[in-house]
């Protein structure tokens, strides 16, 4: 009797959505992140095929789990927009986050930090931004001959991939987008909204003030109209004709 051999089977590889590492170190930090994911979504909101993420775990080797980072902000262009536990490159058409941000924060050490470049440069980041907030010390390195070489001057830089541009004003950080428009936080857009809705409440107040300005002009030209009319008929009834004035 001969015994069949059962094909194997592999198992589906499970991928780690958290490394128990805290999303930030410090409410600075937690800050900038946000700043930057929000104002990358704000970009990008009417492109469905752009995914931004902040903190996500990124595993670029196929059926490996144990390489892997999570950037404070990836932008990948060519990928949908939606949650994800983490982002499997081998489930995304193989295709990398073209640009990553990361924030320093003290817990980082320099060896770490060498650790995150050499990943970003092996696995394809096109465009890889650092920012220091305690320093406000801000470096970026672009993809050339197939290697992040660093951005010689950081102030005025214009992202390829985002149309962004970064200006450090006395040693602050600011980030236009191509329209001009400064990045803001959600207070900040808040208040503008804020602002217009009060803009568009006092417009709404002056069109309600021509309108009541326009219907009494109405209704005057309506009375002097009566009492001219009942002065022709009163005239009239004297036997004289008001035409005739």
């Amino acid at each position: 009797m001969v015994t069949q051999l059962q094909p194997t089977v592999q198992e589906d590889i499970i991928y780690p959505e958290s490394d128990g590492q805290p999303m930030a170190d410090n409410t600075k930090q937690f800050e900038l992140i946000v700043f930057l994911k929000k104002n990358c979504d704000l970009l990008f909101a009417n492109n469905p095929d752009v995914f931004v993420a902040g903190d996500l775990l990124w595993y670029p080797v196929k059926d490996d789990n144990v390489t892997r980072r999570a950037p404070d902000i990836m932008v990948v262009f060519g990928r949908q927009k939606g949650d994800r536990g983490s982002y499997v490159q081998s489930k995304e058409n193989n295709i990398p986050p073209q640009v990553v941000f990361e924030i320093l924060s003290p817990g980082n050490t320099h060896k770490e930090m060498i650790a995150k470049y050499n990943f970003y440069q092996r696995y394809g980041v096109e465009e890889y931004y650092l920012y220091d907030p305690n320093t406000s010390e801000l470096t970026g390195w672009l993809r050339s001959n197939n290697e992040l070489q660093e951005i010689e001057q950081m102030a005025g830089w214009v992202s390829p991939r985002l149309g962004i541009r970064f200006e450090l004003p006395n040693n602050e950080l600011q980030i236009f987008r191509s329209d001009g428009q400064p990045f803001l936080t959600f207070l900040e857009l808040d208040q503008l909204r804020e602002q217009e809705r009060q803009r568009a409440e006092q417009e709404r107040q002056r069109a309600e003030q021509e309108r009541q300005r326009a219907e009494q002009e109405r209704q005057r030209a309506e009375q002097a109209e009566t009492q001219l009319e009942a002065l022709r008929a009163l005239l009239r009834e004297k036997g004289i004709n008001p035409e005739q004035l």
